[in-house]
């Protein structure tokens, strides 16, 4: 007797119906999949899963933070050369896919929603960017800390709860001696007094994310001398 119950789609086939393969504003040098809209993807979504109360796609989006992440990082390949490197939270893999494009020589990216682990393994391989998508709370107090001497994160301090788990990672990370690098335009629990700038760009194309369409983003690092720092600002043609 056969079912006459629908199969599910799978988590490319989610992925890729709701959203369109296109250049990234900031990063036009990475395709990513991209939609258009949240809610209605939202709701797509859960829709095409059965399930509610799933967390917001934020794979399916280029957010300010990570674009000026990711130009930096292809701006300053240096910055990922040769380097084992990790990017937290990472949602699309944007900032994982321009870390491997810099060259460095391993990177996993890290996120909680295994749609977004799915998205990172297709943004990659549209972009030909050997990246290894872990669905994995790496913040977890009980997780071992992965391999690697440079650390990435962007757009994860909207959450006080959150900000205060990705901080303490970051923290762990430099005492490991690793580099740490985190993009972010200013959200609520940004821990300012802990960071310092190293440059600064200006994300066109996000009115329908933000509060306004053009998002001033900064590249941060964990200060650790106090000093006032300089930023580097670049804005677009």
């Amino acid at each position: 007797m056969v079912s006459s119950a629908r199969s599910r789609p799978s988590a490319p086939e989610i992925i890729t119906s709701g959203t369109t393969l296109r250049e990234v504003s900031l990063v036009p040098e990475i395709r990513l999949y991209q939609a258009t809209e949240p809610m209605s993807l939202w709701q797509q979504t859960e829709q095409a899963t059965g399930r509610t109360g799933l967390d917001p796609p934020f794979w399916a989006f280029a957010w300010a933070g990570g674009q000026a992440l990711a130009r930096y990082l292809l701006d300053h390949p240096e910055t990922a050369a040769g380097r084992k490197t990790v990017d937290i939270a990472s949602g699309s893999g944007l900032v994982a896919i321009a870390a491997a494009r810099a060259g460095a020589a391993a990177v996993t990216a890290y996120d909680i929603d295994p749609l977004a682990a799915a998205a990172i393994a297709l943004n990659a391989d549209a972009n030909g960017a050997r990246v290894r998508a872990a669905c994995a709370d790496v913040l977890a107090a009980d997780a071992a800390f992965p391999d690697a001497d440079l650390v990435l994160v962007a757009d994860a301090f909207y959450e006080r709860e959150l900000a205060v788990r990705v901080l303490r990672f970051l923290d762990q990370a430099r005492a490991r001696g690793c580099t740490v690098l985190a993009g972010d335009f200013g959200r609520a629990y940004l821990p300012r007094a802990r960071l310092r700038p190293l440059a600064g760009y200006d994300v066109p194309g996000l009115g329908a994310l933000e509060d306004r369409d053009v998002k001033h983003t900064t590249i941060w690092t964990l200060n650790d001398d106090g000093e006032l720092w300089s930023v580097r600002v670049h804005r677009c043609p």
